[in-house]
């Protein structure tokens, strides 16, 4: 399958090198790609300069965001929730239209310090906002509940043995991407519901913030046990 992922980050080269190494077509999108080739320096994050691990990934394609959208069958959203709307409307509705947007974004905003607040809650969230700002896409929340190492391979932690949950308005599009999803590990897939239900998936982050903060370790999740 054909995969456009749109963000250079820890989150889209997480996804990006998974999604090859299970066979998968990919193409990474950036607002400039000569810009982010150039870059010499680690990030914030300490990550390696993305021009230095696309080297070491030599089946991730790197274009622009328009160019990795119409790349994709299912495109993911692995920008920053801030960025999030902008890089989407960069990329083009007519080249999101009908497809799949997989947001795994987090809304997170650190004007006021840290840890992090959300700039979205309670009556609203990101992929509502999404899902409205792309009416002919079908947004499905996923993933944003745990850290990018573990999105990608979820038997990093307690042996795959956790929850991840998956929210958005169309069955069919909530079955593709649990499928998906199974064939990185995971086990156990929560339908919270439509698109409405992203709010408490995002509103999980301030506890999994928290969670970071006691065990100094962002390898933490939950299970949910009925």
């Amino acid at each position: 399958m054909n995969v456009g992922i749109l963000g250079t980050g820890m989150v889209g080269r997480a996804i990006a090198a998974r999604l090859v190494e299970l066979g998968h077509s990919v193409m990474i999108g950036t607002r400039d790609p000569a810009s982010t080739l150039a870059r010499t320096e680690t990030d914030r994050m300490g990550n390696v300069p993305f021009g230095d691990w696309l080297k070491q990934n030599a089946g991730v394609r790197l274009g622009a965001f328009a160019e990795a959208a119409a790349h994709g069958e299912i495109v993911v959203n692995a920008t920053s929730g801030s960025a999030s709307l902008a890089a989407l409307e960069a990329a083009g509705a007519e080249n999101l239209s009908g497809k799949i947007i997989v947001d795994i974004a987090n809304p997170l905003e650190a004007s006021q310090g840290m840890p992090p607040m959300l700039s979205v809650s309670n009556t609203d969230s990101l992929g509502e906002q999404i899902q409205r700002a792309f009416p002919e896409s079908k947004v499905v929340k996923t993933l944003n509940t745990v850290n990018a190492s573990v999105m990608a391979y979820p038997q990093r932690l307690a042996n795959g043995d956790h929850t991840v949950f998956v929210s958005g308005n169309d069955a069919d599009a909530k079955a593709t991407v649990s499928e998906l999803l199974r064939s990185f590990g995971w086990q156990d897939i929560i339908d919270l519901g439509d698109i409405t239900s992203a709010r408490a998936a995002e509103m999980y982050l301030p506890l999994w913030l928290r969670l970071f903060g006691t065990f100094g370790t962002p390898f933490v999740s939950i299970r949910v046990v009925r």
